[in-house]
C-alpha cells in the first residue's frame, strides 16, 4: 500500500479516536498526514471511500492476525486458543473491528454498508475497498475455513476427522465471539477455550 494512502488511513484512525466519525473532517485528515486534500480524494473519493479503505484495513489486520495464530507451533488445540485470544483482543483494542465482529456499529464509528458500490477508482486499493466488505457471517465463515484449511493441512498437528475437527473450529470461533461481546476476565478466553475444545485436538 503507497506510504501516503498508509498514512491518510492512519491520521483517520486517529482522528476517530479523538472525535466521532461525524466530525471527522477530510481536511483535518490530510493535514494530520501531510498530505494535501488532493492527495486525500485522488486515494479515497470521497468520506464514504475513506471509511471502506479504514473498515477493510481493520478488516485485512484482523484476518492477518488469525493467520499468525494459526500458524503458531502448537497443537490444534492451542492454535484455535490463540486465535480466540487474538479475536477477543483484536476487539478490545479497536472500535472498529469490534462492530465489524458483532454488527453493532455505534453513532461513532463509520458504518459504510457492506455491499459493495460502484467504484470509479483508478486505485487498485480502493477499488477493492469498494468491494463487498464482511459482515459478522462472513468473519465466522472466513475464520472457520482459514482455521480449518490450517488444522488439515499436510504436516500440520495430528487432527481428528475432518468434520469433528470443521465442528471445533466453528465453535471455537463462536466462542471467540461470544468473548467480544461479553469479554471475560483476564486469561478467561483461554480458560473457556480448553473447556469447550475437545480433548483430542491436543
Amino acid at each position: 500500500m503507497p506510504a501516503a494512502r498508509e498514512s491518510l488511513l492512519d491520521a483517520a484512525c486517529a482522528a476517530l479516536v479523538r472525535r466521532p466519525w461525524a466530525a471527522v473532517r477530510m481536511v483535518d485528515v490530510a493535514m494530520d498526514a501531510g498530505v494535501s486534500r488532493q492527495t486525500l480524494y485522488n486515494e479515497f473519493g470521497s468520506k464514504d471511500g475513506l471509511a471502506r479503505a479504514l473498515v477493510r484495513r481493520e478488516a485485512d489486520g484482523y484476518l492477518a492476525g488469525v493467520e499468525r495464530a494459526l500458524t503458531t507451533p502448537a497443537d490444534a488445540r492451542e492454535r484455535l486458543t490463540a486465535t480466540a485470544e487474538w479475536t477477543a483482543s483484536a476487539a478490545r483494542d479497536s472500535a472498529l473491528v469490534r462492530a465489524m465482529l458483532t454488527g453493532c456499529w455505534t453513532e461513532r464509528l463509520p458504518a459504510p454498508t457492506l455491499a459493495g458500490v460502484a467504484s470509479g477508482s483508478a486505485v487498485p486499493a480502493q477499488r477493492r475497498a469498494d468491494g463487498p466488505l464482511p459482515s459478522p457471517g462472513d468473519f465466522v465463515t472466513l475464520v472457520r475455513d482459514r482455521a480449518l484449511a490450517a488444522l488439515s493441512a499436510p504436516g500440520g498437528p495430528a487432527a481428528p476427522e475432518t468434520s469433528e475437527l470443521a465442528r471445533s473450529c466453528e465453535l471455537a470461533v463462536r466462542v471467540a465471539l461470544s468473548c467480544v461481546a461479553a469479554p471475560p476476565a483476564d486469561g478467561g478466553v483461554a480458560e473457556l477455550m480448553h473447556r469447550v475444545l475437545p480433548r483430542q485436538l491436543g
